[in-house]
C-alpha cells in the first residue's frame, strides 16, 4: 500500500549516500531533540519545579499539579497538529519545522528566566503553563513534519532513516537524565533550588539557533516536491482515512507509554522507592542509551522484516511482564535493580518505538502524511504521555499500592497490541 514509484526511490546506494539524505537526518533529529530535551527536562525536575512554582502544604498535591501542568501542554499538541501538520502538508515541511522550532525555543527561554513564585506569586505558575502551552503546540507539529521530511528522503529506507527520530529522542533522555544525575550529584540542595535547575533549559537554548540555521538551509523532501499537493489535507484525512487515523493513534500509545515510564521512573524512585536522586537519574541514562545507540539497528531491520513484528512483540511483552518487574523492584529496592529494570524498559521501549515512525508514514499517503501522522501521535501522546505521571501518581496515592504504575503500562501496551495487529492485517502495513 501506498506505493513508491521507482522514479522516486532511486537507485539504493546513491540515496543512502547522497549529502543531501543526511542533512535531512541531521536536522530532523537536532530539532527533535530540542523538542524532546525541554519536555523531558520538565518531568526530570518535575520535584523541583513543583517547589519553586507550585507550593502546597502537601508536597503529593504540588506534585500532582506539577504533573497536570505538564499534562496541560499536551492539550496544545492536537492543535499543532492540525496547524503546523497541515501547513507542513499544503506549504511544505521545511516551513513547519523552522516555525516549530522558533516557538519551541521561545517556550523554553519563557521557563528558563521564569522568577519563581516565592518572588512574583501567581505569576510565576501562570508563566510557566503559558511556556508549556507554546511548547505542546510547537511538539504537535514536529513529529509529523520531521519525520514525514526523513521518509520522503528516502523511501526505500523508511525505517532506517525514520529511526534517527527515535535515536535522537533517546539522546534527549539521555542527556536530561546526565542533567538530572549530575546536578543532584555535584550541588548542593540550596544551589539546585536556587539556580541548577535552570542549567538544562539554558542549555536547551543553545540548540535552538542552530537547528533553526541548519532547517532553513535544506532543500524540500523530493517525494513531497514531485506529489501532487492538496488544499484541504485535514478535511481529506478525517473523510476519507478516520480507519487509518485510528489505527495510527493507537499504534503511538505503547511508543508513548514506554517513553513516559521511563520519565517517570526518576520520580517513582525518589518518592515511592526512598532511592538517593543522583541513582535513579543513572539508570535512566542507561534507558537513553539503550534508546539513541540500537533505534537505527531496529529501523534498518524493520525494513527487512517489517515494523509489526516488533512493535506486537514488544506489546507483548509490555502486557506479559510489567508486572513481574514492579513486584521485583518493590521487593527489592535498589540501584542494581532499578538499572536492570531501566535496561529491559530501555530494549522494550526500542523495539517498539523505532518501528513505528515507519509503519506510519506507511499508514499515510504523501499528500496528507504530515497531517496524518501529526494527529495520530498527537492524540495518543496527549491522552497517555501528557497525563501519565498524572494518573501513575494519582493511582498510587489512590490504591495506596505501589505497584499501581505497571496496570497503566499494561493498559497502553494492550491498545497498542490490537492497534499494530490491525495495522498489519487491515491495512496489510507490514
Amino acid at each position: 500500500m501506498n506505493a513508491i514509484s521507482s522514479s522516486n526511490t532511486g537507485d539504493a546506494k546513491s540515496v543512502k549516500l547522497h549529502p543531501q539524505t543526511w542533512r535531512a537526518v541531521i536536522s530532523s533529529s537536532i530539532g527533535n531533540a530540542l523538542e524532546w530535551f525541554d519536555v523531558l527536562i520538565y518531568g526530570a525536575f518535575a520535584v523541583i519545579i513543583a517547589k519553586l512554582f507550585f507550593p502546597t502544604e502537601n508536597e503529593t498535591v504540588s506534585l500532582l499539579v506539577t504533573f497536570a501542568t505538564f499534562g496541560v501542554s499536551f492539550f496544545m499538541r492536537p492543535l499543532g497538529a492540525v496547524v503546523l501538520g497541515a501547513y507542513s502538508d499544503r506549504v511544505g515541511r521545511k516551513a513547519a519545522l523552522s516555525l516549530s522550532i522558533v516557538l519551541m525555543t521561545i517556550g523554553t527561554a519563557m521557563i528558563a528566566f521564569m522568577p519563581t513564585y516565592a518572588s512574583i506569586g501567581l505569576w510565576a505558575p501562570a508563566g510557566i503553563v503559558l511556556a508549556r502551552l507554546i511548547q505542546g503546540f510547537s511538539a504537535g507539529g514536529e513529529f509529523g513534519s520531521s519525520t514525514a521530511f526523513l521518509v520522503e528522503h528516502a523511501p526505500h529506507r523508511r525505517g532506517f532513516f525514520s529511526s534517527w527520530q527515535v535515536a535522537s529522542q533517546g539522546l534527549s533522555l539521555l542527556m536530561a537524565a546526565v542533567f538530572g544525575a549530575g546536578l543532584n550529584g555535584l550541588l548542593t540542595p540550596e544551589q539546585l533550588y536556587s539556580w541548577g535547575w535552570r542549567l538544562p533549559f539554558l542549555f536547551g537554548l543553545l540548540i535552538g539557533p542552530a537547528g533553526y540555521y541548519i532547517r532553513r538551509h535544506l532543500d524540500e523532501s523530493p517525494e513531497f516536491a514531485a506529489a501532487e499537493r492538496t488544499e484541504t489535507p485535514l478535511r481529506d484525512t478525517f473523510s476519507s482515512q478516520k480507519m487509518r487515523l485510528l489505527i495510527g493513534t493507537g499504534s503511538v500509545i505503547m511508543a508513548t507509554v514506554s517513553v513516559y515510564l521511563a520519565l517517570y521512573m526518576p520520580t517513582y524512585a525518589i518518592k515511592q522507592l526512598g532511592m538517593p536522586a543522583w541513582s535513579s537519574y543513572a539508570a535512566t541514562i542507561v534507558s537513553g542509551l539503550i534508546m539513541m545507540v540500537f533505534s537505527p539497528l531496529v529501523g534498518e531491520l524493520s525494513d527487512k522484516y517489517g515494523r509489526t513484528p516488533f512493535m506486537i512483540g514488544s506489546s507483548l511483552a509490555f502486557v506479559v511482564f510489567t508486572y513481574p518487574m514492579f513486584v521485583f523492584l518493590t521487593s527489592a529496592p535498589s540501584f542494581v535493580n532499578l538499572l536492570l529494570l531501566q535496561i529491559v524498559i530501555g530494549v522494550l521501549m526500542t523495539m517498539y518505538f523505532a518501528s513505528m515512525p515507519a509503519l506510519l508514514a506507511d499508514v499515510f499517503p504523501v499528500q496528507t502524511r504530515g497531517t496524518g501522522m501529526s494527529l495520530s501521535y498527537n492524540i495518543a501522546v496527549m491522552l497517555f504521555g501528557g497525563f501519565a505521571g498524572l494518573i501513575i501518581t494519582w493511582l498510587i496515592q489512590f490504591t495506596g499500592n505501589k505497584l499501581s504504575v505497571s496496570f497503566f503500562v499494561i493498559f497502553g501496551a494492550a491498545l497498542s497490541l490490537i492497534a499494530s495487529t490491525a495495522a498489519r492485517y487491515v491495512l496489510r502495513v507490514r
